[in-house]
């Protein structure tokens, strides 16, 4: 089993890239193709994690400023989540952050991700926006 966390590189990657964040992020709210981009997409770090070349799990990174960084867009497929793939897509956005002295790495997760986070020593900040009015998120940060 062959683990490999990269950016996409083909067209046909970067398809199944963001097929992955709209089929996860989007479609169960009904939102249109295409939601599941935005202007960030194009100087953003994304970060996919292949097992075996099979895309599993995503995520961006925006570099907010020369300390701080946030996380935005994270999905791991369906039928593979708890398993372990999400965790390993932000130790590696982790390990990159600390390899360009960035400090601090906030996110704004979806109410029920907020124990993975914490699992990750993610501290909750103060409840934030609500999606598509139902979906609560919540600001999180750590010290890396």
């Amino acid at each position: 089993m062959e683990i490999e966390i990269r950016s996409p590189k083909s067209e046909v990657e970067w398809e199944q890239y963001y097929s992955l964040r709209y089929r996860i992020l989007r479609q169960p709210w009904n939102q249109p193709r295409g939601s599941e981009r935005n202007e960030g997409d194009e100087i953003g770090l994304h970060f996919a994690l292949y097992e075996n070349e099979i895309l599993k799990a995503i995520a961006r990174l925006d570099i907010n400023d020369e300390k701080s960084a946030q996380v935005r867009f994270m999905a791991v497929e369906t039928e593979i989540q708890r398993k372990g793939y999400g965790k390993q897509v932000m130790l590696a956005i982790e390990n990159y952050c600390k390899s360009i002295s960035i400090s601090e790495i906030v996110l704004h997760a979806r109410e029920i991700a907020i124990p993975f986070y914490e699992s990750l020593d993610y501290q909750l900040v103060e409840k934030s926006h609500l999606l598509f009015n139902e979906i609560q998120h919540h600001l999180m940060s750590k010290k890396v």
